[in-house]
């Protein structure tokens, strides 16, 4: 567990200094954006590994990146009303959360292969 979130951790920080990086007029909505995927990110590897003790871990974790993937559909939309509504590129901030969301999902999916499945019968 400890690997993934590291290896979240720098690509968050990675992102966040792209972000950082944007021309003034995206800066803000590319850090929002930038934040808002690592923030996501974390909360779902912190409660993969919980739900790792459970009696059934593969499906815990299974349950737990069902929910953060609706956590982040709301985040998303409201992370753009709030985008939108204080003048800033919607553009920056979709951009800025998908393309980091699209490796945060590979390293839970990665952390998601190495959990026990159990024994139940094959098919």
């Amino acid at each position: 567990m400890t690997r993934h979130l590291f290896i979240t951790a720098a690509f968050a920080l990675a992102a966040v200094a792209i972000a950082l990086a944007s021309g003034s007029t995206y800066r803000r909505g590319a850090l929002a954006g930038a934040g808002c995927a690592s923030v996501t990110a974390f909360a779902s590897l912190l409660l993969m590994g919980r739900g790792a003790r459970a009696s059934k871990p593969l499906q815990a974790a299974l349950l737990v990146m069902v929910v953060m993937f609706l956590v982040r559909i709301i985040v998303v939309a409201l992370g753009t009303a709030v985008v939108w509504r204080a003048g800033e590129s919607i553009v920056a901030y979709i951009i800025a959360f998908f393309v980091p969301y699209v490796i945060f999902a590979a390293i839970e999916g990665w952390y998601l292969h190495g959990l026990p499945r159990g024994s139940g019968p094959t098919a």
